[in-house]
């Protein structure tokens, strides 16, 4: 099947990493759907891909509901006819302390970068399956797998998110639908812990992780490579 007439989902893929796997699906001839918390957000993002015109569409959705998920799914599929990819890109951050974390930042986080891709897997699950065929990209991170201080809710969520990324490849991948967890090390996006301005020249860039993205689906069907680390090349010496 040709990326002509193949069809992708990305949550936050309205900036940072997530537009940049928007905009490389759809240099590879992808049509592509994406969704933002924030409708401004997702107007600003469609005025810069007018050029594509109806190979990319957007509407706002929140993640943590699960309701709101499966009408986005459902938009999708009623656009488009089929869903061949989703990419679970939507999350944040709440960095500090956990003595002084705030209940309400904990859930936010939580809710955001773990229940959300809870919601988007279980949403496309059946229509994937009923295809036999389908992939489901999780951004994670390599905060996954390192704890760092100040990162209680956020390592939580992607501890978390590498769990359930596991878990649902040894659920799905019997029906031909295929789950994997890309965990990039350090980005240079606006998503950092505030106050923290670093030199960025070291860091990887979106793009990097949209070139991951892009290679997955590019496997043939028989391979299934279930989690890739991806760090940049020469961070500062600690």
């Amino acid at each position: 099947m040709s990326d002509e007439s193949r069809v992708a989902l990305v949550t936050g893929g309205s900036r940072g990493i997530g537009r940049a796997i928007v905009d490389t699906l759809l240099a590879e001839g992808w049509r592509v759907f994406f969704c933002s918390l924030s409708r401004e957000s997702v107007d600003e993002a469609l005025g810069a891909l007018r050029e594509h015109g109806g190979r990319v569409a957007g509407r706002s959705a929140d993640v943590r509901d699960q309701a709101q998920v499966d009408d986005l799914v459902a938009w999708v599929l009623a656009e488009a006819g089929r869903l061949d990819c989703l990419v679970n890109n939507a999350g944040l951050g709440r960095f500090g302390p956990v003595d002084s974390l705030s209940p309400e930042a904990w859930r936010e986080v939580i809710e955001t970068n773990l229940n959300g891709a809870f919601y988007a897997i279980r949403a496309v699950a059946t229509p994937m399956m009923e295809r036999g065929a389908g992939w489901i990209v999780n951004i994670a991170s390599l905060a996954s797998k390192n704890p760092f201080a100040g990162g209680a809710a956020y390592n939580a969520s992607k501890f978390g998110l590498l769990g359930l990324s596991e878990a649902a490849m040894l659920d799905l991948r019997h029906h031909g639908v295929r789950v994997t967890a890309v965990l990039p090390g350090s980005v240079d996006t606006d998503f950092r812990p505030q106050g923290r301005k670093p030199q960025t020249d070291w860091m990887l860039r979106p793009e990097d992780v949209a070139r991951a993205v892009v290679d997955l689906l590019r496997y043939p069907d028989r391979a299934l490579p279930s989690r890739v680390e991806l760090r940049p090349s020469h961070p500062p010496r600690s």
